[in-house]
Order: structure tokens, then C-alpha cells, then sequence
């Protein structure tokens, strides 16, 4: 088994990681999605829309739909490095990653004209209706209801944890379409406008007091029956690929490398010095670099058998759940290597990185649970992946 990238593979790298010089100097923060007055959000939707000209949002995709027609172990070598310089990604990922995948997949003809080129071009922000307050976990027992009137459907309910839909432009949308229907078959799955009328969003601060999360109200939301993607009751099926397409990815192996690289790098302060000194916390440090590598390697797995032609199911989710945990026992290291340094927050005179180790550690407390928890993915390798009885 050869583990090493092409040379081809190799001179792809380094054009990105050219790309980035020129056009991340300093060492930005990765885009929350909130607008905190820097101007971030901005520099976000115009650095995504350089991707978009250059068609690396979408490389992997076909050529008529936008992209390059690179191979998915391109994408993960460009997501690779894009994540680990801090890249603001968050404009287009969602609309990349998910929607766009999903429509390619399941999308009419006319449905695809609509969005993919506005996708492929940085031009479309997407969020992602689907959790609801007593619907996560369990994402099928969904409540908000879409009734047929005529050529439209009309939506109430609500929905939770949706990230970014402060400023989406477009929402995939689960609805309960047949209540009298086994809950896995009475789902249909809407893309919908972000500005309809009747639509109503709440933010939520996270634990870091970050605006990423926000609560999402219908009263009487109109949506066009030619924005159902597939078959009306069957947008459950619809969105399990979304999810696998959610849960793949390099992303959590590259923040991770990232987190840790930054961590080891204080060496030089008086902390990290104590620390690089300590037997224990040196080792404890080879077993996160080992971790992470184990991380990219389960990655560029999903990415391989793409390649191949074949559609990664149990093994997004062996991805998904490693790559959470990863994130989690990087942050956890990260914070303990620097004692008690590692509880000062941004904005304080002492704060080593920025508080940026801090701040990774608070939010990676949620990594296990966004995106399907980890007791939901080690159930779908247990059935799907190892054949075992539900």
C-alpha cells in the first residue's frame, strides 16, 4: 500500500499553498459566522468568491457543473490545507459540501441550472434546516410541518442549531409531509429561500460567546413545490446523502494538526518550556501527533473510494467519529499542556496564542454532537459497516 501523493498531487499542494501566501498574510481567524464590526464576514464572501474563479470551491466536481473535474483526493488535499491556514471557508462549504453535492445526486435538470453554478461562483450561502429542539439524535421524529396548497407548500415549525443562518441566502429545509406516515417516510426535503417571508431567526451564543447557532421560526413559510428535491416523502433517503457529505471530510484532521502545531510551537515560552521538558507531557504530545495522522489517514480513505466509483457510507462515519474525538483530545491536550495559562480567555494581557487554544477547547465540546453524534455513527459502523443486528 503506497501512502505517498503523486507528483502531480504534490505540485497541486504547493499551487494552493502559493495561493495562500498570497492571499492570507498574517494568521487570521478561521470565519465565525458572526459579524463582529472587523469586516471578517466580507473578506470571507470575497475570499470564497476568488475559490470560485479559480473553480477550487467545487474542484472535484464535473466541468459542466462548475468545477474542475479534479479527483476527490484533489478536494481533500485542497480542504487539507485551506483548513489548516485558517482559511474562511464558511460562506461556501455548507452550500459546496452538502447542498450542491445533494443536488448533483438527487436535482432535476432545472434544479441544478438554478444552483450550481451560483454555488460553484462563491455567489450562494447555504444553512441547514434539519435539527429541531426534541428532534437531533433522533432526526426523523421531526415536527415542522409543510402542507400542499396548490404549486406551494406551506411550512411552520422550527428549527435549531442552525449554523450560519444569519446570513444564508438559501436553507435545505426537512418538513413533515405525511404526519400519518412511518416517520422515516413522511419527510420531503425543500431548499428553500432564506428570505421568504415568515421566516423568523434567533440567535445563539455558544459557550466561547460566539454567534454561530441560531434558532429558526416558520409562521405560514411559503415554499414552490419545484423546490422539492426527489420525491415528496422520501427526502429522508435525500438526506442521509447530505449527511454523508456532512460527515466526510478532512477538515477535523487538519484543525486538529493545526491546533496541535500551535500548541507545541510555544515551546519557547515560559510554560511551554516547563512543558517540552517533562517526560510525560512529551509523550502524551507523540500520541496526539499520532492521532492526527490517523485522522488524515481515514480522510484520504473516504477521498480514495471516491475515486473509485464507490459511494462511502459506514466509512464517512468511521471518519466523522474519529475526527470529532480527535478534535476534542488535541483541544483537551492543548489546554493542559499550558497549565493554567490554558484557562485565559481571549482579550487577556496573558493569554498565550491569543486564547485561541482556549477558545479551541470550549468549542470542540459540541464536535461529538454537530453533524450526528458519536453514538449515532458508531451505530451506523456497527449495522452497515460490521453487519450487526439494530
Amino acid at each position: 500500500m503506497n501512502f505517498s501523493l503523486s507528483s502531480t498531487q504534490q505540485e497541486w499542494r504547493t499551487e494552493v499553498r502559493h495561493f495562500l501566501d498570497a492571499e492570507l498574510p498574517g494568521d487570521r481567524e478561521a470565519d465565525a459566522f458572526e459579524d463582529d464590526g472587523t469586516g471578517a464576514w466580507e473578506f470571507a464572501r470575497s475570499f470564497n468568491r476568488k475559490l470560485g474563479k479559480r473553480g477550487w470551491l467545487t474542484a472535484a466536481w464535473p466541468k459542466e457543473y462548475g468545477g474542475l473535474s479534479l479527483s476527490f483526493t484533489d478536494q481533500a488535499i485542497y480542504m487539507e490545507e485551506m483548513t489548516y491556514r485558517r482559511a474562511p471557508l464558511g460562506p461556501s462549504q455548507m452550500a459546496v459540501r452538502m447542498a450542491g453535492s445533494t443536488v448533483i445526486v438527487h436535482g432535476n435538470d432545472r434544479q441544478k441550472r438554478e444552483q450550481l453554478p451560483a454555488i460553484a461562483a462563491g455567489d450562494r450561502v447555504y444553512c441547514q434546516g434539519f435539527s429541531e429542539p426534541n428532534a437531533g439524535s433522533d432526526l426523523a421524529s421531526l415536527q415542522t410541518r409543510a402542507v400542499r396548497d396548490g404549486d406551494e407548500w406551506v411550512v411552520n415549525g422550527t428549527k435549531i442549531w442552525t449554523s450560519g443562518a444569519q446570513h444564508a441566502d438559501w436553507m435545505m429545509l426537512l418538513a413533515r409531509t405525511d404526519p400519518e406516515a412511518p416517520k422515516h417516510r413522511g419527510i420531503t426535503f425543500f431548499l428553500l429561500e432564506a428570505n421568504t417571508p415568515g421566516i423568523q431567526v434567533q440567535p445563539l451564543i455558544n459557550m466561547a460567546g460566539m454567534h454561530g447557532f441560531n434558532q429558526v421560526f416558520f409562521d405560514n413559510v411559503r415554499v414552490k413545490h419545484e423546490n422539492v428535491i426527489g420525491e415528496p416523502n422520501r427526502g429522508w433517503y435525500v438526506a442521509t446523502t447530505t449527511l454523508d457529505f456532512e460527515r466526510s471530510g478532512i477538515h477535523r484532521a487538519a484543525d486538529a494538526h493545526r491546533l496541535l502545531n500551535d500548541t507545541l510551537a510555544l515551546k519557547r515560552s515560559p510554560v511551554g518550556a516547563a512543558k517540552a521538558s517533562d517526560a510525560a507531557s512529551r509523550c502524551a504530545a507523540a500520541d496526539r501527533v499520532i492521532d492526527v495522522e490517523i485522522g488524515r489517514l481515514l480522510a484520504y480513505r473516504v477521498a480514495t473510494l471516491q475515486d473509485t466509483g464507490k459511494v462511502p457510507n459506514y466509512e464517512a462515519s468511521v471518519s466523522k467519529l474519529y475526527g470529532s474525538e480527535l478534535v476534542q483530545r488535541v483541544a483537551r491536550f492543548a489546554v493542559s499542556y499550558l497549565g493554567m495559562s490554558g484557562q485565559l480567555l481571549p482579550g487577556s494581557a496573558h493569554a498565550l496564542a491569543g486564547g485561541r487554544l482556549t477558545n479551541a477547547y470550549m468549542t470542540s465540546v459540541s464536535a461529538t454532537i454537530a453533524g450526528g453524534t458519536s453514538e449515532v455513527q458508531r451505530g451506523i459502523i456497527a449495522g452497515r459497516g460490521l453487519g450487526m443486528p439494530r
